[in-house]
């Protein structure tokens, strides 16, 4: 008894292991997705590179020894040892412009991010909605197969015509049909979220969307507006290019070079410090320009995120308020009920099969494009709340 429970207990948490929710695949691909590993590893070298701008430069190291046709050897020499750096100012602000560069390169990761969970949560409501569809097509399939068996034995017996018999067959040879196809397109779905997951497989049996937060459509339109990763990206760039006009004003600091100097003359040696500088007469030439240029783009490229955001949130609140009014013209409980009426109806001979099945097929109809409608309106709050993924 003991080692029964054992095994039954050990297939239960097996067959929960295995079950995965839409947001535990988008957990597998975040971790697995390709193209943000990618990501991740171009903003650590992008780090890297921006740091190494803002260290000091390299030790310069010069040795020249000098000959003359009256001496045997080297007649004297010179070691020059120079270290160049910028005015310290210059650092700090470089840092600052830095890691404003690098919040942008999060920004942007993040931005990223979203659209690739977004197109695999598009999927996995894709999933759900064949899922449903083949639920509806099954439940079809299984009547179809009762109603075939019930003519069948009709038939044997004298109670019902060929045409009768034959209109079940073509129903239940059409919804093998459909069935097939539901399949091939629950498949390719599968695989384009195999390839979003790293090429690592995933599987998807729920056949009930996740839960939506209860917020009204204003509530809606702020929270998209507020937290749109494009409008918080563009705004990270104004402040990096606002920076960099910082930075690139204190350009015509001259570079300061500090170093040691040896010369020798046979046994003498004399010993000195250097100290100079190079000016930037022509190197900072137009740079403040550029950076301004910069700056306004980034202002501009801000202003059309957030006109984008604001449209786009709109239209998309409208559209979801359209799709509720929709699904709640549905009656399903009454469709339930009505399919329940005409089987009894058919199975007591009250109407004939093909009166069945041209009244059962517009309620499955109704059925399906209740199905339709809410997968569209699932979608919509996926896209409105892809902020939050």
């Amino acid at each position: 008894m003991k080692a029964t429970i054992l095994s039954i207990a050990a297939l239960l948490i097996a067959a929960t292991a295995g079950a995965q929710t839409v947001d535990d695949v988008l957990r597998s691909v975040e971790m697995n997705n390709l193209e943000l590993k990618a990501l991740l590893k171009g903003n650590e070298a992008s780090s890297l590179e921006l740091k190494q701008q803002n260290s000091l430069d390299d030790l310069s190291v010069e040795y020249s020894p000098f000959f003359n046709a009256n001496v045997s050897g080297m007649a004297s020499s010179e070691l020059v040892v120079t270290q160049g750096f910028d005015f310290p100012t210059l650092y700090g602000a470089r840092r600052k412009a830095n890691r404003l560069q690098g919040e942008v390169k999060e920004m942007e990761y993040l931005t990223a991010r979203r659209d690739v969970l977004l197109a695999a949560k598009s999927l996995c409501l894709d999933l759900i909605y064949m899922n449903k569809r083949r639920a509806l097509l099954d439940e079809r399939r299984r009547n179809a197969d009762e109603l075939m068996a019930m003519y069948t034995e009709k038939y044997d017996n004298g109670d019902a015509t060929a045409l009768e018999l034959n209109k079940v067959k073509m129903e239940r040879m059409n919804l093998e049909t459909e069935l097939a196809q539901a399949e091939a397109g629950r498949n390719t779905a599968l695989q384009q979220l195999r390839a979003l997951n790293g090429d690592k497989p995933v599987e998807l049996e729920a056949t009930e969307y996740p839960a939506l937060p209860a917020v009204g459509d204003g509530e809606l339109y702020g929270r998209a507006v507020a937290a749109d990763l494009s409008v918080r990206t563009a705004e990270a760039s104004v402040k990096a290019a606002e920076q960099d006009v910082k930075v690139n004003r204190q350009s015509w600091i001259p570079k300061i070079e500090v170093g040691y100097r040896r010369n020798t003359d046979g046994d003498d040696a004399s010993n000195g410090f250097l100290i100079g500088g190079s000016i930037p007469l022509f190197s900072s030439k137009n740079k403040v320009k550029a950076a301004k240029a910069r700056r306004t783009e980034a202002q501009m490229r801000q202003a059309e995120a957030r006109v984008k955001a604001e449209s786009g949130a709109r239209a998309k609140v409208d559209e979801i308020r359209r799709l509720r009014s929709a699904a709640a013209a549905y009656d399903v409980p009454l469709m339930r009920q009505t399919l329940k009426l005409l089987r009894t109806a058919v199975e007591n001979g009250e109407i004939s099969v093909t009166d069945y099945y041209v009244e059962a097929d517009g309620v499955y109809r109704n059925m399906q494009a209740y199905i339709d409608v809410e997968r569209l309106y699932q979608g919509s709050m996926a896209e409105i709340l892809k902020n939050e993924l």
